[in-house]
């Protein structure tokens, strides 16, 4: 009985003894179990932030589309106050206390505005009311343009119908004339809600201005660092310096424009010169689009005013000339490479802005894309592709470890 036993105490020893070895060995597939389920859950976690940043890019648009009546002002007054933030510093550097300075710049910048409305849409309603009694005279003028074209249209359809022997088209086509009294209703009828808006971003603006200094040492104080501290002022240095010169450079060279084309008018002898001027020096501010709308309203400006329709050209052919020089000369050599933006970007800008919000939209695309492309150069370009495609995020990191079990 001893004997026995005691080899069997002996074979449980060794038997426990493997064991023993053996046990760190299933340790190992549950370390790189929890391993992979790790990997697994932080794919899916970025997996779950890319679809989420997408989604959120798609939808933004559409807010700023919906939501323009609180959106579009609020914008547009932040662009106006940035750009009048260095006559605000020019009066704070005089002793002038930040909320009166406020006051100054929010005055200055509401009388011009006042200024440039009254100039453009008292005449304009005058001009719009005149169109149906102009309208025969601009037809009239263009009776000889309009006999070529169809001298012309009847020698196309002649010569397709007897290539393809079909009838030629024939049937003159009518015109139809709408009353602009709806227009003015309709211009009535929104006029509150517009002097609304108005208010509300000359609000923000002052705002924004009477706690611009405040505002900017507390972002500056508040960043952890010394090294973040001079990025952020940097970036808010930068931002406001190119964001008041392009808006400040424009503006001079678009009243330049707008008073040198008031004074060709008024030597041709064409009504309301400085109603046209003033249009002219607006619709500049949008790139491409506003020199080519400015040349077809002085076309028809120049229909209803002069009797020849050669004379009636001679308006937007001037402009034309203006633009040109510059666009192509004096801009370039005025605003410099420092602001120098792609045009392609210029044209994505304008086409979503104006999707967006209209002509305002238009009017912002160009400050909006500075502030962006500023804010990028200052700060550096967001590695957003990095951050979301890191190795062994949204890659297959770990299937061989599946496969090989």
């Amino acid at each position: 009985m001893d004997a026995r036993t005691t080899s069997h105490d002996a074979e449980s020893v060794e038997s426990a003894a493997p064991a023993a070895h053996s046990a760190p060995v299933h340790d190992e597939p549950d370390v790189q179990d929890s391993q992979l389920i790790a990997r697994k859950r932080v794919r899916l976690l970025a997996s779950l932030t890319l679809i989420g940043g997408i989604g959120l890019i798609l939808a933004i648009p559409f807010a700023l589309r919906g939501g323009a009546e609180f959106f579009m002002p609020v914008t547009a007054a932040l662009v106006v106050a940035i750009a009048l933030v260095p006559l605000l510093e020019w009066f704070e550097r005089r002793r002038v206390p930040s909320k009166l300075a406020a006051v100054l710049c929010v005055v200055l910048f509401l009388g011009v505005a006042l200024f440039a409305l009254a100039s453009i849409v008292l005449p304009a309603i005058d001009w719009v009311a005149r169109i149906p009694q102009r309208i025969e005279q601009v037809r009239h003028t263009l009776d000889p343009l309009l006999n070529l074209y169809k001298s012309l249209q009847h020698w196309i359809d002649s010569t397709a119908s007897k290539i393809a022997s079909a009838p030629p088209r024939n049937g003159p086509r009518t015109v139809r004339i709408e009353s602009t009294t709806s227009v003015i209703q309709t211009v009535s009828a929104s006029a509150p809600h517009i002097l609304i808006q108005m208010f509300f971003a000359l609000l923000v603006i002052f705002f924004f201005l009477a706690g611009w200094t405040g505002m900017r040492k507390r972002t500056i104080v508040s960043r952890g660092s010394f090294e973040g501290a001079l990025t952020t002022a940097r970036v808010i240095q930068q931002v406001v310096e190119a964001t008041s010169t392009y808006l400040g450079t424009i503006t001079l060279i678009n009243m330049a424009m707008g008073a040198i084309t008031a004074a060709i008018l008024w030597f041709l002898g064409m009504d309301s010169p400085i109603m046209w001027g003033g249009i002219v020096a607006v619709l500049n501010y949008i790139p491409y689009l506003g020199p080519i709308a400015s040349i077809l309203l002085l076309a028809f400006g120049g229909l209803m005013t002069f009797p020849d329709a050669w004379a009636a050209m001679l308006p937007p052919a001037f402009f034309l000339c203006l633009h040109l020089v510059e666009a192509n000369v004096f801009t370039p050599s005025v605003v410099g490479r420092r602001l120098e933006i792609n045009p392609l970007l210029i044209l994505v800008s304008l086409s979503f802005w104006a999707w967006v919000w209209g002509t305002t939209g238009a009017l912002l695309a160009v400050p909006l894309l500075i502030i962006l492309k500023t804010i990028f150069s200052a700060a550096g370009t967001p590695d957003i592709a990095g951050f979301l495609f890191e190795d062994g995020v949204l890659t297959h990191v770990g299937d061989e470890e599946e496969k090989e079990e």
